[in-house]
């Protein structure tokens, strides 16, 4: 039976926190209500104990999103589970996710808490939460790094307390694939993680959170917390539409599935990028402008004849219509004859050989390549048609 995995977009949230990616209060509503649309399981709408703005616009999102969760973020502690709940009682389907730090780089130099007293707040905070609210999620913040007989103690006391999720965060982006299944078999062999939600949360650091990410989907994780282009403190986070499309693409080895309607991928992808000015990189897998683009002849001509030559899925799934095929210095006989048709016009009309020839020419001295620029190359290579 193929499993479901719900998507966590936590781009309100986490992805905000990335430098320069604050938003207003309108336009988080406007991006959560698209999420909603498309099919997002779980929204993190903001951190509502850290500012005035995090809280209004929690409130807010809750309001009008119909179908997902929606979240706030609670550090471990009675003041910020107040704030949460106070947020997030509005919305159809309220969820209060609280963390507290697990390793000993953390406990020494951060919450200078021992690990009794962190196994002591874990029980008080979380069982607080579960009085206000039947859904609550609890993080092990920097788990990858963590002792696991501690992580294991943490993730019982939290269960035990109520919580209905446990995430697995790799704060860090630290840990490796193969590494990140064997930590989840362990807790699951050594804990209660097993009869709740498993859920994971990976940074970017190394280049890894998808990769450790879909790691995590093969060894039980049945929710992934990600964001839209991979935003988010740092190198990021794992990027909503690269685990989406791994899923979907991949079905046969994954065997499991979202309830994403990727053809609005393309569109949320842009939103946010007007919203936090935050440029997507060209070569980004999914959402960059080269993606699906094709330059080179030999991949052209594979293109053109069958695009599953060079393409393991089809941009109009994600939302992408442009043409796929550019034609550059790259280019050969079969993308300008294709780019012809494209134009309406009749191929047999032009000097083909000609035309590849000064193409290449044209792209010594220039980078940028319109339209007119080839209608214009074009024109220079029409076949005089003779008449007696």
């Amino acid at each position: 039976m193929m499993k479901k995995i719900k998507i966590f977009d936590t781009t309100l949230r986490d992805g905000e926190q990335s430098p320069g990616c604050s938003m207003t209060i309108e336009q988080k509503v406007k991006i959560a209500k698209k999420l909603d649309e498309m099919g997002v399981d779980v929204i993190e709408a903001g951190f509502a104990a850290s500012n005035n703005r995090d809280y209004e616009a929690i409130v807010k999102i809750s309001k009008v999103v119909k179908n997902a969760t929606v979240v706030s973020l609670a550090r471990c502690n009675k003041k910020d589970i107040d704030k949460a709940y106070e947020a997030i009682k509005y919305a159809k389907h309220p969820k209060i996710h609280t963390f507290i730090a697990t390793s000993d780089i953390h406990l020494i130099n951060k919450l200078h808490m021992s690990k009794e007293q962190v196994i002591q707040r874990v029980k008080e905070c979380v069982s607080y939460a579960k009085e206000k609210c039947h859904e609550i999620e609890f993080s092990l913040e920097d788990a990858t790094r963590s002792d696991k007989d501690f992580a294991c103690q943490v993730i019982d006391t939290a269960i035990e307390s109520g919580a209905t999720t446990i995430n697995i965060p790799d704060t860090v982006g630290y840990i490796t694939p193969c590494e990140f299944i064997e930590l989840i078999d362990y807790l699951k062999k050594h804990s209660r993680l097993k009869e709740v939600e498993i859920s994971v949360h990976c940074h970017n650091d190394l280049g890894l959170a998808t990769a450790n990410s879909l790691a995590a989907i093969k060894t039980g994780a049945t929710q992934i917390e990600c964001t839209v282009n991979g935003i988010g403190e740092r190198a990021g986070n794992t990027a909503m539409e690269e685990v989406v499309a791994s899923i979907k693409t991949r079905k046969d080895y994954f065997n499991a599935s979202t309830n994403i309607e990727t053809k609005e991928i393309k569109t949320i992808s842009k939103m946010v990028v007007e919203a936090t000015g935050s440029i997507v990189q060209n070569n980004k897998a999914i959402v960059g402008a080269n993606a699906f683009k094709h330059e080179a002849g030999i991949h052209q001509a594979g293109v053109i004849n069958n695009s599953l030559t060079y393409e393991v899925m089809n941009p109009k799934d994600y939302g992408i219509y442009e043409d796929n095929i550019v034609i550059g210095i790259h280019s050969g006989k079969n993308a300008i004859i294709d780019k012809i048709k494209k134009l309406g016009k009749n191929v047999s009309s032009y000097d083909i050989d000609s035309i590849v020839i000064e193409i290449k020419q044209f792209f010594e001295y220039n980078s940028n390549f319109s339209d007119e620029d080839f209608i214009n190359i074009l024109n220079n290579h029409k076949i005089k048609i003779l008449s007696y």
